[in-house]
């Protein structure tokens, strides 16, 4: 199945990376022609699959060339936060309410 996560993507060496980047490469490339052909596909959403699962792998290629990529942080357990006080103000003074019914217009 073509669709890999980023993280798996990175535990790769680099030459499984270029392996399967070469097999995905070529797999696509038959769906296109197949489609171009007129033919049908067993699945069209691997078409998008394929080449997202492509661009990941690019992209953690790029990283790596050019040593963009950190290590992550540990992620820390988020703080609750506090519910904000709303500052103190006088009540609104509102008109008072109408007593008498409405009349209704008689047709």
């Amino acid at each position: 199945m073509p669709v890999l996560r980023i993280k798996e993507i990175r535990d790769m060496s680099s030459e499984d990376r270029t392996g399967k980047l070469d097999e995905y490469r070529t797999e696509l490339l038959r769906l296109k022609t197949m489609i171009g052909a007129g033919g049908t596909v067993e699945n069209p959403a691997r078409v998008k699959a394929l080449r997202k699962t492509i661009a990941k792998m690019l992209t953690v290629a790029h990283e790596e060339e050019h040593g963009i990529r950190k290590a992550e942080p540990k992620k820390q357990p988020k703080k609750k936060a506090e519910p904000k006080k709303k500052p103190e103000t006088a009540p609104k003074e509102t008109a008072p309410k109408k007593t008498e019914p409405r009349k209704r217009k008689k047709t």
